[in-house]
């Protein structure tokens, strides 16, 4: 079955740095399989993301691509899968990250 990949990422994105490898060992990341992504991917829409650099801005997950999702935008994710249980790991992910004002990396399937 198809997964996504979420991770905090230490360190801010750079400018002018391209995310394009796969690498979710990297950002200690959590698997979720793609059928609970998919139940959420139209909310996804009004949340601010960038896809593989932060000069390309986006709404929502870059599906088959790599995810660069601003602290600030965090809050709105939280809200669509915050009564999810099956969720729960990837509500407190995006919840320490937002804590922590870190961003977070998702790898599209």
């Amino acid at each position: 079955m198809p997964r996504h990949e979420f991770g905090m990422m230490p360190f801010a994105p750079r400018f002018g740095k391209r995310y394009d490898k796969y690498e979710p060992q990297k950002y200690s990341c959590i698997s979720i399989e793609d059928v609970y992504i998919e139940r959420i991917a139209e909310g996804l829409q009004s949340v601010d993301s960038y896809w593989h650099t932060l000069s390309v801005k986006g709404k929502g997950l870059a599906y088959c691509g790599i995810t660069l999702i601003p602290p600030s935008s965090l809050k709105g994710f939280i809200r669509l899968i915050d009564n999810d249980p099956v969720l729960s790991e990837l509500t407190e992910l995006l919840e320490k990250a937002e804590y922590e004002n870190k961003w977070v990396i998702h790898f599209g399937i």
